[in-house]
């Protein structure tokens, strides 16, 4: 049997293709994801308008074909809640009860709603306990009909928080206690608290792309520069009094550990409302997925915040994968797949949590061709076939012309917006190039006192060394990296005479040597040594003369080279470095 999930995230839709064998046995035979980044996939009219090329492309590009489909919601989309329901009464009115409560709770029209339940168990005090899910039909239409225009038939509509609990429940059958689950994605993290026949799920608005906003605005750059900087040089910075040796990096890896805290503050207060609320015990496990899971030093930054155990969740204990799919992506693909073997699960009898919100007319279609006998099924699809080829020869164009009249539309606001974006990003690059001319006077005014400072902190590696005299030299054209390269501004230099006590200097000689395994170094290069590290504010350090001035007196000359300016981001950074 093949069969395809779907499940659709705050910025991407993820099309699996699965095989399975038997009743139990799963394969994943080809993956790939589409980029839903520009749209609010929470808005049935933006996501009926952006899902359907998205499915057409991955079809098209992975080698898919089209076929049954489960496909999930968002948890942004659903109304979960965990019910208790006295154990009197026939089933008849368990659903009236049930209804009550959806009545109760869901703001929402009854007949704009679609839901489902399902009984959990029987509590300690002897209620049932159920889970009840609820969302608007129209954002469960612009999924289901998005699906059909790309080919697919979707036959269940699962809950993206219940998929992931599938999930977690088949790789980790024999799981005991309160386990927390954290799916953080782009735009929201959701929260599935797992305890005996209780479930608890919320969604928080804290995750990855808080975090790429945050970096954005400390650095001040585009969105996209940011998220580089967060994939390439993020970690999450453990806390305490450690530094990265890179300024960016340590910056990065704070704001990383900011945003993380508050996320953990809402965590945290999600436990104890469950606990309160429900009677739940204090998690002793967590378990973690979602796309934004990546960082570095995740796992260890909630194991010291949240005190429990952590670990990340593998959806792929217990599934094949097949031969179309490169393994080197999987493995970094995994943490957002969880998802999507949830869904694979209800296609078995492994899945714990069967719900199911299909339109009505959907479900009605389903009951009608199961009741149509096979024969009649066999000459309807005939006929409909013929039908649908006539229709689809003559409708095309209709529908084709109504789109492109749509699309019209859209591009000519669209571009009326794009002039008004590029004024206002011409009138914001003036301001720039103003703002950034104050600030290199600012950096300039303080340039030769850095300068300064840096070279009397060279001088402590040596007792009894002080300056005597600084000799501005003229600027002179670069050399080396500027030769075949566009004219690059001169740069400036200074002589710098340092007088010092020989004895002094002859026990600093000696130390440095005992220090290095008897290596010999003399004190101005010690002294010159330790002035090349400061590479923000000298680009080229030489000895210029040495000479004795008595038998206990020393001089000597080092000629310097400024570096050329550092840019605004870099200079705010590393300048602190050179000013200590």
């Amino acid at each position: 049997m093949r069969f395809l999930t779907l499940n659709i995230g705050a910025s991407k839709a993820t099309l699996a293709e699965y095989s399975l064998s038997g009743k139990r046995k799963l394969t994943l035979t080809a993956y790939g994801s589409g980029d839903l980044s520009g749209i609010d996939a929470n808005d049935p009219a933006a996501l009926s308008a952006a899902l359907p090329p998205v499915l057409h492309e991955i079809l098209r590009t992975h080698g898919i074909k089209p076929g049954p489909l489960v496909v999930s919601l968002s948890g942004q989309m659903v109304f979960p809640r965990f019910a208790k329901f006295p154990a009197v009464g026939d089933a008849a009115k368990l659903d009236q009860l049930v209804g009550y409560e959806i009545e109760q709770n869901v703001p929402f029209p009854i007949d704009e709603i679609v839901s489902d339940c399902q009984f959990l168990g029987t509590t300690p005090e002897g209620d049932k306990a159920a889970l009840i899910v609820a969302a608007k039909l129209e954002g469960v239409r612009a999924v289901t009909e998005s699906a059909q225009s790309a080919g697919l038939k979707p036959t269940i509509v699962d809950v993206s928080p219940m998929a992931v609990c599938n999930a977690l429940r088949f790789t980790n059958p024999r799981l005991a206690g309160c386990t927390v689950v954290l799916d953080i994605g782009a735009k929201t993290t959701n929260l599935i608290i797992l305890e005996n026949e209780k479930i608890y799920n919320r969604s928080i608005p804290v995750a990855g792309n808080a975090i790429t906003k945050e970096i954005a605005q400390a650095f001040g750059c585009s969105l996209e520069e940011a998220e580089q900087l967060k994939i390439e040089r993020g970690y999450v910075s453990l806390g305490g009094v450690t530094e990265d040796e890179d300024e960016v990096t340590d910056q990065v890896s704070k704001i990383i550990r900011n945003v993380l805290t508050r996320l953990h503050v809402e965590v945290s207060r999600s436990i104890n409302f469950y606990r309160s609320q429900q009677g739940g015990s204090a998690p002793s496990s967590l378990f973690l997925t979602g796309g934004s899971v990546r960082l570095p030093q995740l796992a260890e930054f909630f194991t010291e915040s949240l005190q429990v155990q952590v670990e990340f969740l593998n959806p792929f204990v217990g599934v094949s994968v097949g031969s179309r799919v490169d393994m080197s992506v999987l493995e970094n693909d995994a943490f957002t797949l969880a998802e999507s073997v949830g869904l694979a699960l209800r296609q078995t009898d492994l899945a714990a949590i069967q719900l199911n919100l299909m339109p009505p007319e959907l479900i009605e279609q389903a009951r009608t061709i199961r009741r149509i006998p096979f024969l009649a099924v066999g000459a309807l699809a005939f006929l409909g076939a013929l039908g649908a080829g006539w229709y689809a020869e003559s409708h095309l164009k209709e529908v084709a012309n109504a789109e492109f009249e749509l699309v019209q539309a859209k591009n000519d606001q669209l571009k009326a917006k794009e002039s008004a974006l590029k004024v206002a990003q011409s009138a914001v690059k003036k301001e720039q190039e103003t703002c950034d001319g104050f600030q290199q006077l600012l950096m300039r005014r303080s340039e030769t006192v850095r300068r300064l400072a840096a070279v009397r902190e060279s001088l402590k590696q040596v007792d009894g060394l002080w300056i005597t005299a600084w000799e501005p030299l003229k600027a002179t054209n670069r050399d080396d990296d500027s030769r075949g390269k566009e004219s690059a501004a001169p740069l400036e230099g200074a002589k710098i005479t340092v007088r010092g006590w020989k004895d002094a200097m002859t026990k600093a000689e000696e130390a440095w040597a005992k220090l290095n395994n008897g290596q010999k170094k003399t004190a101005n290069v010690i002294v010159m040594d330790s002035l090349r590290k400061a590479t923000t504010l000298f680009a080229k350090v030489e000895p210029e003369n040495m000479r004795e001035l008595k038998s206990c007196l020393m001089e000597y000359t080092i000629k310097v080279t400024f570096a050329p300016p550092q840019s605004i981001v870099a200079s705010a950074g590393k300048g602190k470095e050179a000013g200590k």
